[in-house]
């Protein structure tokens, strides 16, 4: 593959000070070199970037991409086995269409890397995996499998299952059923074979971390007592309310992927929803990550929540972070994505301008190197794999 220089642009490696008129390197669908002075062979492609931003590709790490199929209906709907409480041995993996829609949708947007997990009906719903938003089959897209144990806290496992006359129909029921599995999974000793015990046995070796869907303090502060209790990583999904409770998680260095944020609220647990939310995470000194929940809000609206959370005062150079290298440190991909540095996989884009300008756009997108995605000015039309994509 020849080497490729993208060159003039501001450069923004998120781990660094933004770079004006700065190049990005790329060989063998790698970074080579990120800087002002960096030097291009003459037998490289160059890119002119002038008057162009070039960023990381963003991550969204809580998604139902290609498990909750966008225009499918029922035919579509994968991400929910909503038929027992503990559900621990699935993977979302298997339920991944990368035909979805959502997928080009998202490469438009400029979120190139995502995380998608189980629903949240069950109170251990299974395992999550991080993939790339472009490939032929899932597993061509795959970074990380798995890359957590998705559980909810909260009002859909109770109403799910409540409704249908079986544990857990209270809060109480809830931690009961996920400390029963787990305990469980604690004494497993391999014989019989028993797939669910075996995928929780990989949160308590800490392998990958436990991603805790809760909204409201209280189910955050129930979060906290499990991971205290049997010593696993925790993430907090949602986290609607986890600014009322940041100090608590800043003591234990608890990541929050907070969102989806441009939405109403539907029920009560998002009734303290608000973008200023995020400042106030952020600073408590909270890892801060954005988040769609697509297709609850689509992925390609990722950097719209930036924005929305930057004009109520979140720091624009975490407000960046927050759709880049926390999502993929969350992920355990961020050796590979969320910032422009030597030795991580090219994959990034180059924007019009400032991508926190809801009046900018992608207009190239590359993955490893290889263009995925370019925007058509005149025609307002963008092309992923050689196929239109209407905007």
């Amino acid at each position: 593959m020849t080497m490729l220089a993208i060159h003039g642009a501001t450069v923004v490696p998120i781990d660094g000070p933004p770079i004006p008129g700065g190049t990005v390197l790329i060989d063998d669908g790698r970074i080579v070199a990120v800087g002002a002075t960096v030097a291009v062979p003459e037998d490289a492609t160059v890119v002119d970037a002038r008057g162009r931003w070039v960023l990381p590709g963003l991550v969204d790490a809580h998604t139902h991409m290609g498990t909750l199929e966008e225009g499918e209906g029922w035919a579509g709907d994968d991400h929910d086995e909503a038929t027992t409480p503990v559900t621990a041995q699935l993977r979302a993996l298997d339920a991944i269409n990368p035909a979805d829609e959502g997928f080009r949708d998202a490469v438009g947007g400029g979120v190139l890397a995502v995380g998608i997990n189980p629903g949240s009906c069950n109170p251990i719903a299974g395992e999550t995996v991080a993939v790339r938003c472009t490939g032929r089959t899932v597993d061509d897209m795959v970074l990380r499998s798995p890359a957590g144990m998705k559980s909810a806290l909260g009002e859909n496992p109770k109403r799910y299952h409540g409704d249908a006359g079986r544990l857990p129909a209270t809060r109480m029921g809830i931690a009961a059923v996920i400390r029963q599995a787990l305990a469980e999974a604690r004494q497993y000793d391999g014989t019989p074979v028993d797939l669910g015990k075996e995928a929780l046995g990989r949160v308590l070796r800490r392998e990958i971390p436990w991603r805790q869907h809760c909204h409201r303090a209280d189910d955050i502060r129930t979060a906290v007592r499990l991971a205290d209790e049997f010593g696993y990583d925790l993430v907090i999904d949602h986290g609607t309310e986890a600014h009322l409770v940041a100090d608590l998680l800043a003591e234990r260095d608890i990541p929050v992927l907070l969102g989806p944020l441009i939405v109403g609220r539907g029920k009560v647990e998002l009734r303290n929803r608000a973008f200023r939310n995020a400042r106030l995470l952020a600073e408590a000194g909270i890892e801060l990550s954005l988040v769609t929940d697509h297709p609850v809000i689509p992925a390609n609206l990722l950097i719209v929540q930036a924005a929305y959370a930057v004009r109520e005062g979140l720091d624009r150079d975490v407000a960046l972070r927050s759709v880049t290298l926390n999502p993929a440190r969350a992920l355990g991909i961020a050796d590979r994505l969320g910032s422009l540095a030597p030795g991580k996989d090219a994959d990034l884009c180059i924007w019009s301008g400032d991508p926190l300008d809801p009046m900018q756009r992608v207009e190239l997108a590359y993955q490893r190197g290889h263009e995925v995605f370019r925007w058509d000015n005149e025609r307002r039309i963008g092309t992923i794999a050689g196929r239109d994509w209407w905007a």
